[in-house]
């Protein structure tokens, strides 16, 4: 457990940033695009829903769309844009909780699946997943790629942005495989305002052996939601994985 919760009202209140970041009008359709074709008519359910900064477009695109979400703040945000009836949503761990009903399409995005601290938990979040799925179903992950190259011997610490007013900076635990992301912003004064996020980061063969143990193959890995070829060098991944029709 980490002795904070990365999560909370605060959190959540300034989560959304409308056409900036991870809600960019282009990023945001290309992954609603990606998600509306594996999806077909639906329905579809996302793990770690949020605020509903994809499924609100996704079902605004006319797929039925539930949520998993265990951060009762998050759930208060996104009731302010969508109610029960339009995005149904179950309170609980994405790794176990269960939605009514079989789905076409499960998806996780935005390194969502590294927010769960141990292996065993992301294990279970693909067997969660699988149960959801009617058979030949898929689940979709986007996740990062760990930046250990970027690891001089005997340093735990890289920067992966900087800004004016922001600094991001991961500290790795690479014995325990894993990392805090370190959000400082800052304004003219001397005061700065961090947030901070744990995470278990997952390497692409490991995240192809825990789908295995799910019934899952992978059927298709890009580096983007465009299907940008992944390569050594990409610094993240879109996996789609399918379930066995047995």
């Amino acid at each position: 457990m980490i002795p904070w919760d990365p999560w909370d009202s605060e959190t959540a209140g300034s989560y959304d940033t409308p056409g900036a970041g991870m809600f960019a009008p282009e990023l945001l359709r290309q992954t609603v695009d990606r998600l509306a074709g594996l999806a077909g008519d639906g329905p579809a359910l996302e793990f770690a829903i949020g605020t509903g900064r994809v499924a609100i477009p996704l079902r605004d695109r006319g797929v039925p769309v539930a949520g998993i979400e265990l951060s009762a703040a998050m759930i208060d945000q996104l009731r302010t844009k969508a109610d029960e009836t339009r995005i149904p949503v179950i309170a609980g761990d994405m790794a176990t909780a269960r939605a009514p009903g079989r789905f076409k399409l499960v998806y996780l995005v935005y390194n969502t699946l590294s927010n769960l601290l141990t292996q065993t938990e992301q294990v279970a979040c693909f067997r969660n997943a699988a149960r959801h799925l009617e058979a030949g179903g898929r689940f979709v992950i986007e996740l990062w790629v760990p930046e250990l190259r970027k690891l001089p011997p005997g340093q735990d610490a890289v920067v992966f942005g900087t800004e004016p007013g922001y600094i991001g900076l991961d500290t790795y635990d690479v014995l325990e495989q894993r990392v805090v992301s370190h959000h400082f912003r800052f304004g003219d004064d001397r005061q700065a305002a961090l947030l901070r996020s744990a995470h278990r980061y997952v390497w692409p063969a490991e995240l192809d052996l825990m789908g295995q143990l799910a019934g899952f193959a992978l059927e298709e890995r890009s580096a983007d939601w465009t299907g940008t070829p992944f390569t050594g060098e990409s610094r993240s991944h879109v996996s789609v994985y399918r379930l066995g029709d047995g």
